[in-house]
Formats: structure tokens, C-alpha cells, sequence
């Protein structure tokens, strides 16, 4: 007996990183799921490789070598008509939705005043509003049933600032509010929706240079860097970036029934990254 027997969770970044393993971790407790991700380069201000058709087909065979069904869409969260199509489709295929993991994320840097406008609108798109029209996509449908589980990625960066990606802030920020708005307004449904502020995970977006820089303090990171730095970056003995399945673990507790009544909350998977008082590294005096 899995923890989601019989259940339906559509994924969005579904092809790798949190994605994949969100879905994986749904399929070994039960259910089928629905992946959607953009699998080309299609947003021009970021600057490591997005998501690929052979990603999506390895994150498959994974759901499929434990006996679970997945229904593939090379979707953007920032096209609604998608969207609509992917939850009918899906609807089409497994009957019913009931789980939304709203995971499409992306990550770039640069202190605000230099960041061109194609960067904030690129990382609103994607961040904040595309989980807006995610769950809007999945809601005529939950509340036709009565019943539903939605779970948003949030960030730590939802709950403190980070130095020189003010757009990456403001939208996990933003979809927090959005997550408390959308239970509060889905509660007389029986629908829940709560979100999830990760610590350092390790995934294609962090793993690659723009983040060694960030973590080395210069440039010309490399991945040794990035964990040194992911030791400090949390407090738990022992921790550095973490795997993605965390969060994955998290989530399935959101959307079991061992959560049954916990609907509005945030919950930091960060080995104890918030509770660290901090230093200024580079004081201006």
C-alpha cells in the first residue's frame, strides 16, 4: 500500500531535478502522474541548459520501471492554453487529477538595477505566474470533485533576501501569498494547497557555473566550490546541497492523507539554513 494509491499528480518541470523526483516518488507511492516541461532552450535570459527530450524520457522510464503510467506534454507554464490542454488531456487519460505539484522554476543572477527586462519578465513568467496559471488550470476540475492537493516550490529565498537576484526573491515571495490565497479560497472545496521552501538542492540549476561562481566568490567556480560552500550555507551536521528527493518526500506528505488538514503552510526543508544568524562576508566600512 502506497501512500497516493489510485491517485493522478501533474507535474510541471517534470522532465529532471526536483521534477523527476517528485515524480518518482509519487510513482513508488501509487500514482500516475503527468509531466510537463519545455524541453528547448526557450527562455533567452537563461544562461544554463534547460530541460531535454531524452531528460523527459529518462524521468519515464523511472516512473515506468515501478509499474506506474506517465502522460509526457512539452508544455510552458506560461501558456495557459497548454495548460488547459495538458489537464484535459490528462483528465482524458487517468480519469481525474488529483495532486498539482507546481515545480517549474527557474534561477539567474544580477543585482537588479543591471537586470534587463526580458530577465525580471522571463522569472515572473515562469515563477509566479505560471504557478498561478497551473493551479488555475487544475482548479475547475478539483472543485468539480470536492478534493484535491496542490503543492507550490517555494525557495528559503521566500522567507529571506539573496544578494543579486532580487527577481528569484520577489517571486518566492510571491507565490508563498499566492499559496495562502489559493487555500483560503479553495478550503470551502475541500481542496488543500500548501508550499515548500527548499534549502540548497542539488540540481541541473544549481549545479552549473553561474552558482560555482556564487559559492566560490568569484569567478571561475567549480562544483568543489559549491559544496564547500553548502556546508555553510546550512546548519545540520554533515550537510551540503542536498538531493532533490527531499523535497520530493516533503511534498508526498503534503499530498497524502497523512496531511489531511494541513492546508496554508509553508515548510522549510533546509537543514536548519534558517536559523543561522549570518555574517556580512564583505562589510563596507
Amino acid at each position: 500500500m502506497g501512500l497516493l494509491d489510485g491517485k493522478t499528480a501533474l507535474i510541471t518541470g517534470g522532465a529532471r531535478g526536483q521534477g523527476r523526483a517528485h515524480a518518482v516518488t509519487s510513482a513508488r507511492e501509487g500514482a500516475d502522474v503527468i509531466l510537463l516541461d519545455i524541453t528547448s532552450q526557450a527562455l533567452g535570459s537563461v544562461d544554463y541548459p534547460l530541460a531535454t527530450a531524452d531528460d523527459m524520457a529518462e524521468t519515464v522510464r523511472q516512473v515506468e520501471a515501478l509499474d506506474r503510467r506517465a502522460l509526457t506534454f512539452d508544455a510552458d507554464v506560461r501558456d495557459q492554453d497548454q495548460l488547459d490542454a495538458a489537464v484535459t488531456a490528462g483528465i482524458a487519460e487517468f480519469g481525474k487529477i488529483d495532486i498539482l505539484i507546481a515545480n517549474a522554476g527557474i534561477w539567474t543572477r544580477a543585482p537588479f538595477w543591471e537586470m534587463s527586462e526580458q530577465m525580471w519578465s522571463d522569472m515572473m513568467d515562469v515563477n509566479l505566474t505560471g504557478v498561478w496559471k497551473s493551479a488555475k488550470a487544475v482548479a475547475p476540475h478539483m472543485i468539480e470533485r470536492q478534493s484535491g492537493s496542490i503543492v507550490i516550490t517555494s525557495s528559503v529565498n521566500g522567507l529571506e533576501p539573496g544578494m543579486n537576484y532580487a527577481h528569484y526573491v520577489s517571486t518566492k515571495h510571491g507565490v508563498i501569498g499566492l499559496m495562502k490565497n489559493i487555500a483560503l479560497e479553495l478550503a470551502p472545496y475541500g481542496i488543500r494547497c500548501n508550499s515548500i521552501n527548499p534549502g540548497a538542492i542539488l540540481t541541473p540549476m544549481t549545479n552549473q557555473q553561474g552558482a560555482w561562481d556564487m559559492f566560490a566568490g568569484h569567478e571561475g567556480g567549480t562544483p568543489d566550490d559549491l559544496i564547500a560552500g553548502g556546508y555553510s550555507f546550512h546548519a545540520l551536521k554533515g550537510t551540503s546541497f542536498m538531493p532533490p528527493e527531499v523535497i520530493a518526500n516533503t511534498a508526498l506528505y503534503l499530498n497524502s492523507d497523512l496531511a489531511a488538514t494541513v492546508t496554508g503552510v509553508t515548510i522549510p526543508v533546509d537543514a536548519g539554513h534558517m536559523l543561522l544568524t549570518g555574517v556580512n562576508p564583505d562589510p563596507v566600512k
